[in-house]
């Protein structure tokens, strides 16, 4: 099975016809796509001036979105990498348990899922990179009261979302599955009261 690297350079080959290039991104999204499959290829898509199902999109943009795709991985790589120096660290200075934060980024490990969408077509607007940059400084900086995405306090609890995690806080904003560590005990307490509130008035 051809790696994200092997995967991007048929992306970028001009003698591989322009469908057989579309599907070579489409799998780079199988080894690193921070908002699921879907969410992260609508992203790309709507960055780039690409129309989703078109099988013949146009090469710039087909590299316009490797590019932010390619950025994005760099970045989490990085901060990957840095996340294993320091628990191994933490290893020898006797600290076993991972914090919640650690322990959610555990699931998460190689860039799929990091912050899911609820909806493949609702994802923040920002570059994709911009966006792990603030994830990553909200999990360095403790939980907070609202969305660490765009900074909106938004938040809704659902019960119903079709993938994992099948239950947390979304920002009704920008459409992410915000992690439960990143969030503060009365944060997440509002986000089940707007839920509650809801069903009241449906009544």
């Amino acid at each position: 099975m051809a790696g994200f690297r092997a995967l991007a350079r048929e992306v970028r080959n001009p003698r591989r016809h322009i469908t057989a290039r579309r599907t070579s991104l489409r799998k780079c999204l199988e080894r690193f796509a921070p908002y699921g499959h879907r969410a992260t290829w609508h992203h790309l898509c709507t960055r780039s001036g690409i129309t989703p199902e078109d099988r013949r999109p146009d090469p710039l943009g087909l590299l316009t979105a490797l590019e932010e795709l390619e950025e994005a991985r760099t970045l989490w790589l990085a901060y990957e990498a840095d996340f294993a120096a320091r628990r191994r660290q933490e290893k020898l200075l006797g600290i076993r348990q991972p914090s919640a934060v650690d322990d959610w980024h555990l699931r998460t490990w190689g860039g799929c899922d990091i912050i899911p969408c609820e909806s493949p077509s609702t994802h923040p607007d920002d570059r994709l990179a911009d966006v792990l940059r603030r994830l990553i400084a909200a999990m360095e900086s403790g939980p907070g009261a609202a969305c660490p995405v765009c900074i909106r306090p938004s938040l809704v609890w659902r019960e119903d979302l079709d993938r994992y995690p099948s239950a947390g806080p979304v920002c009704a904003d920008c459409g992410i599955v915000v992690p439960l560590p990143l969030l503060t005990t009365e944060a997440l307490a509002a986000a089940r009261r707007v839920v509650r509130m809801s069903r009241y008035a449906a009544v």
